[in-house]
């Protein structure tokens, strides 16, 4: 992750960018004599090839144009007027195409929607594994690509509408999809496609430094909501269905407290972390009063709505309906031990504050 983010040229990125994606495989298929565990991370590996399939095109189409794979001489040299390429008897602008192939990879590891399945089968994997990887890090390396080559998506305004459309479809999609999942974690995953898209939106209306300052807020309260969760799985005995749950308030009264910051933070309450990246991308949506940004704005203030119901409903059905708990499971449970619980303090510290003391 470091080689992605801090490489200044398109071949380091794209080194990172694999070597991400290897480290999500590998670590999806940890426990490996799971089936289920199996498919997730056989299912992962060509989704993300998918995605694949319009980086490295994208990135050999710059070489090609600008003779450089340098971001500063690419952005430089981005201004000037180029030919257009002629492919199949059509004529296409050279930097759309390239912004559109550089799309079509930010759309296969931010899991957007086409490419969105493999999110939540990778909670397969280890709990710590999906609060660092599938939340915080590596699915926002699509959201981090777009933002790093902004001043090149900057020049085709047909590139921006794609990236508008389909970050604001995938937020509706997943929130949608996310209010009928029975299992924690996969409400938490479904959650994480859908504050993808918000952030992959914010790039489509050219607001690059609010998409990477939810990127920033939205790891510390996804983290937290997942480790939350896997606390939960933990003593309950690696139960995850949350109907098989209920009642846990007065067993777990510290990892609720913790899970319900993550969930109030991710809806947007005023003044937690949440509110200050999530509220003025909206705003910035309506601000825009263009068909896009219409179109953003009402899928993404729905969004809103939907991802209140499924964060109550799931901190509901896990801790305060009546008990469908096996009886064994509620005897043998525990809150979280310290070494659990410091990193959840920790997280918790981010999700209240970190978006007030960043937001200047």
């Amino acid at each position: 992750m470091p080689m992605l983010v801090t490489g200044d040229n398109s071949l380091q990125l794209f080194l990172g960018w694999e070597g991400v994606g290897l480290a999500s495989y590998l670590l999806i298929h940890f426990w490996f004599t799971r089936l289920q565990a199996d498919k997730a991370a056989i299912k992962a590996m060509p989704v993300n090839r998918v995605g694949d399939f319009g980086l490295a095109p994208g990135i050999s189409g710059c070489f090609t144009l600008f003779q450089t794979v340098d971001f500063s001489t690419i952005f430089a040299r981005a201004s000037a007027p180029r030919n257009s390429w002629i492919s199949c008897n059509m004529r296409l602008n050279a930097i759309t195409l390239i912004c559109i192939l550089l799309l079509i990879g930010a759309v296969g590891k931010s899991a957007q929607i086409g490419s969105h399945t493999w999110s939540p089968d990778a909670m397969e994997g280890p709990t710590p594994v999906s609060a660092s990887i599938h939340a915080a890090t590596m699915v926002t390396a699509g959201v981090f690509m777009i933002a790093r080559c902004s001043p090149l998506f900057e020049y085709p305004p047909t590139a921006l509408i794609v990236i508008t459309f389909a970050g604001a479809t995938t937020s509706f999609l997943a929130a949608t999809t996310g209010i009928l999942q029975n299992d924690l974690k996969r409400v938490i995953a479904y959650s994480t496609c859908s504050q993808l898209g918000y952030m992959i939106f914010a790039c489509g209306i050219s607001n690059y430094s609010v998409s990477v300052f939810h990127l920033m807020n939205h790891a510390f309260f996804k983290a937290l909501l997942f480790l939350s969760a896997g606390s939960v799985i933990h003593a309950m005995s690696d139960e995850q269905d949350m109907r098989k749950m209920g009642g846990l308030a007065s067993s777990f009264p510290f990892t609720y407290a913790m899970m319900l910051m993550g969930s109030l933070s991710l809806i947007g309450f005023p003044f937690l972390t949440g509110f200050y990246s999530k509220d003025v991308i909206l705003e910035l949506a309506y601000t825009k009063y263009t068909i896009s940004g219409n179109f953003a704005f009402w899928l993404g203030s729905v969004s809103v709505l939907f991802t209140s119901y499924y964060s109550f409903r799931s901190l509901f059905l896990t801790f305060l309906v009546p008990t469908n708990s096996f009886g064994r499971d509620i005897l043998r449970c525990h809150d979280a031990p310290i070494p659990m619980a410091i990193p959840l303090i920790l997280l918790a510290l981010g999700s209240l504050f970190v978006g007030y003391l960043a937001k200047v």
